[in-house]
């Protein structure tokens, strides 16, 4: 008699009556086996395969992001719902520039061709650093360009109309250790 395969019937998922196969089991063949081996390789603990963002392997080792996410949500508080696009940039140069904020406005075209209402709000960059001077531009980033950013975004919200039509970028630039912001076109 053959035993059924693992079937789709056993709530436990895994086979043979809820019990993980054993692994000295001779009835198991190679299709199974590797499909055994490839589920234990999934499951080693994280000491072995350390756990790193997909985020972070994107940059070259000598570069970091000297902001997270969760600077950037502790700053804006509510107004971050006001962000349609966080985006962390893997680019190996940017300058002097280290963070940008971009409204996107409402630009009607014909046929079409506009804004999609939901990308019409901020997006915010987070440019890439060397990673020895990432502590020291990060703490002048949450000292100064964090809070000037939360106050951007709040008078952009208050502004008129004619402001609120036409696309905006700021950028915050650090350079021998001196931040400064403007807004450019």
């Amino acid at each position: 008699m053959t035993s059924a395969p693992e079937s789709r019937a056993d709530p436990g998922g895994r086979g043979h009556g809820g019990k993980a196969p054993s692994p000295h089991a001779d009835s198991v063949g190679p299709p199974e086996r590797a499909a055994r081996q490839t589920r234990e390789r999934r499951r080693r603990p994280s000491a072995i395969l350390p756990i790193m963002s997909a985020r972070k392997r994107r940059l070259p080792r000598h570069r970091a992001w000297p902001l997270t996410t969760t600077d950037i949500d502790r700053c804006l508080g509510p107004l971050m719902s006001e962000v349609t696009d966080l985006g962390f940039l893997t680019g190996h140069d940017s300058g002097t520039i280290v963070l940008g904020a971009a409204w996107i406005a409402p630009v009607p075209h014909n046929y079409g061709g506009g804004v999609h209402p939901d990308m019409v709000g901020f997006r915010l960059d987070v440019h890439p650093v060397d990673a020895t001077d990432r502590a020291a531009v990060r703490a002048v980033l949450l000292a100064r360009a964090l809070p000037q950013l939360h106050a951007w975004i709040t008078r952009a919200l208050a502004a008129d109309e004619t402001w609120r039509l036409t696309p905006h970028q700021h950028y915050w630039r650090l350079a021998d250790g001196r931040l400064t912001h403007r807004d450019e076109a």
